[in-house]
């Protein structure tokens, strides 16, 4: 019986963070056990913004060496730059004539990412989903690991398939959401309101795999909590103590 085919990624922009570890990359080693998987670093979707080549490169290498270390073993995945396989930019050519604007404006992390990036509001920016529907039906995933941020885009590449499909015949795989076990959502030591980020430019906000031990304690040791003394678990009225609580759970996998 062949193994379901998962496929998944991360952009190659800045370093990996621990919110990155968690809430993925700890999960893949894991997956590629019991599944066919294929592991992109995602360089093309990094355009959207605008980059130095030199570091961008260097940032692209850095995650390839980071997700073996993590455990991602190359006998056992498939792990590849998306920029050296050109069918990702052509499929997305495709699939971009069976995307409808008004799908395209709906999205929600492109008007986050508008608000956050004014002054480059791209085309490129608008069609993101679009290639990341290419990434998944060009290995004909059955899976797809996502986070909450990311069902919306699962689902246009849901509605790109079926639509092409409907025109064409049976081309493409319809993928489901796969929901790693225990995947913790991290958010930003500093504004536990918001997920934690490889681009913060918040100081101390982010915790990064390549910090040194010292730096990482100096950087939960200054984390937002709040005034009340009491510790407890309470998302809405305490983000940054329930923030610590998940990311304690998480490393030591206590409930």
């Amino acid at each position: 019986m062949s193994k379901k085919v998962i496929l998944s990624g991360v952009q190659s922009t800045g370093n990996l963070t621990l919110g990155n570890y968690l809430g993925a990359i700890k999960n893949w080693k894991k997956m590629q056990e019991d599944y066919e998987c294929h592991y992109m670093i995602a360089n093309l979707h990094t355009l959207t913004i605008r980059n130095d080549p030199e570091k961008l490169r260097s940032n692209t290498l850095n995650l390839l060496a980071l997700y073996i270390a993590a455990g991602i073993d190359p006998e056992k995945s498939n792990i590849f730059i998306q920029s050296q396989v050109a069918s990702h930019a052509e499929l997305a050519w495709v699939l971009n004539c069976f995307t409808y604007m008004g799908e395209l404006s709906r999205m929600t992390q492109f008007k986050d990412k508008s608000t956050k990036h004014a002054d480059n509001i791209n085309s490129g920016l608008f069609t993101y989903p679009v290639l990341m529907a290419a990434d998944i039906l060009l290995y004909q995933a059955d899976l797809v690991p996502v986070g909450e941020d990311q069902k919306q885009h699962l689902e246009i590449t849901r509605d790109i398939a079926e639509r092409f499909n409907g025109i064409y015949g049976k081309t493409f795989k319809i993928p489901e959401a796969y929901i790693g076990e225990n995947a913790a959502r991290v958010m930003g030591l500093q504004d536990p309101t918001s997920k934690m980020s490889k681009s913060s430019v918040i100081p101390n906000d982010s915790i990064f795999l390549n910090d040194e031990p010292d730096e990482i304690m100096k950087k939960f040791k200054k984390s937002v909590t709040d005034s009340e003394n009491i510790v407890r678990f309470d998302v809405k009225e305490k983000p940054g103590i329930s923030n610590l609580i998940s990311i304690y759970s998480a490393i030591t996998r206590k409930k």
